[in-house]
């Protein structure tokens, strides 16, 4: 039989009329840095101008990848770690990426006039359907971080329908009672508003270490120029009402949902009630390791990875190649029935940075995973 030989067949795209082959290298290039650099807009709903960045073209009959990010930061500061990361070019190929920025928030905002009523987190969350409509996008795909988190399932518990899947990142569904309140004043006597949301974005165990990224946003934020603007951000997210979660309720999210924190983040315990309040059938719960109160800033290779297998279990990216957990992880699985008798089961995945591997999992099962 004769040896087959494996021959590279090189594509050549056709040059328009009148182009060299340096030209249209030049022109490619220039498409592409427009296209990395994203494309801002501002659209004015009922309760102020919102700005949001779009990211890639429209792919048919999938939704829009659309981020939310926390106080103190901007889209920028809190998503371009993760989105840039070398495996996260896979997804973002696939997807076209809306990144919103809370009004007065974005790079360059002015300050908002003394006495100026900001938006709450429910107007907030009010503003996206006019987002959506200014795209003409149908559905999305939320990812959210602390107050984004909040102001995504907002969205999603009065828009269900447009709503595929969330992740949610440090997320506390719960309104702040009469203790948190007090010593939320009695904080704010003795801190300032800078270091009081720096104590709302990482654990206290990374501020006393006062690494690098702690310092590179404390930095950020102590010396943001729209300061007074993160501050009235600030106040609607301690004034937030109640989600009201409730397993088996009508107040609960219909999509499929990964809630991830870190073992060490200030928002641990609220996200561990969130997840026991949430359909176990639609929720998987990811605890990462060493990663501390901004995982997306951290972990981003454990994110990105996570991210693909919710991704696949939902129907998209059937065939992507999953490589940094699966190569270096094995797992370990217990299953146990769910408390309310339903036939639905819960598995933990228990993971060390050296071993464990993170299968993609059947829907119908709350996934805890500690990375």
């Amino acid at each position: 039989m004769a040896e087959l030989q494996e021959v590279q067949i090189t594509e050549e795209k056709p040059l328009l009329p009148g182009q060299t082959p340096e030209t249209a290298k030049e022109a490619e290039l220039a498409a592409r840095i427009l296209l990395d650099q994203g494309q801002t807009h501002s659209v004015e709903t009922p309760y102020g101008s919102v700005t949001f960045t779009v990211y890639g073209t429209p792919k048919p009959k999938r939704p829009a990848i659309f981020t939310y990010h926390d106080v103190g930061l901007n889209y920028k500061s809190c998503f371009q770690p993760l989105f840039r990361f070398g495996d996260m070019q896979e997804i973002i190929q696939n997807f076209v990426r809306v990144h919103v920025d809370a009004p007065g928030m974005e790079e360059g905002a002015p300050v908002f006039p003394l006495g100026y009523q900001y938006p709450s987190l429910d107007q907030l969350a009010d503003m996206i359907p006019c987002i959506l409509q200014y795209l003409n996008f149908s559905t999305i795909i939320g990812v959210g971080v602390g107050a984004g988190a909040y102001i995504l399932s907002r969205y999603a518990l009065t828009h269900p329908d447009t709503v595929e899947g969330l992740v949610l990142i440090n997320i506390d569904p719960n309104a702040k009672g009469w203790m948190d309140w007090a010593a939320h004043k009695l904080t704010g006597l003795t801190s300032s508003i800078p270091e009081m949301i720096l104590g709302h974005l990482f654990s206290q165990e990374e501020l006393s270490g006062n690494s690098e990224l702690i310092q590179k946003y404390r930095n950020i934020i102590t010396h943001a120029p729209n300061l007074d603007n993160i501050e009235l951000y600030w106040n609607s997210y301690n004034n937030r009402r109640d989600l009201n979660f409730e397993r088996g309720g009508e107040m609960t999210l219909k999509c499929p949902v990964m809630l991830v924190v870190g073992d060490q983040a200030p928002h641990e315990d609220a996200v561990v009630e969130c997840n026991s309040k949430l359909d176990p059938t639609q929720t998987s719960f990811l605890k990462m390791a060493d990663s501390g109160g901004q995982p997306q800033l951290t972990q981003p290779g454990k994110l990105t990875e996570a991210f693909k297998y919710f991704l696949q279990g939902m129907g998209y990216m059937a065939s992507s190649c999953m490589t940094r957990l699966s190569r270096s992880r094995t797992a370990s699985l217990t299953s146990a029935a769910s408390i309310d008798g339903s036939r639905s089961r819960s598995r933990t995945l228990s993971q060390s940075s050296e071993s464990g591997t993170l299968p993609s999992g059947p829907p119908g099962h709350t996934m805890e995973v500690s990375c």
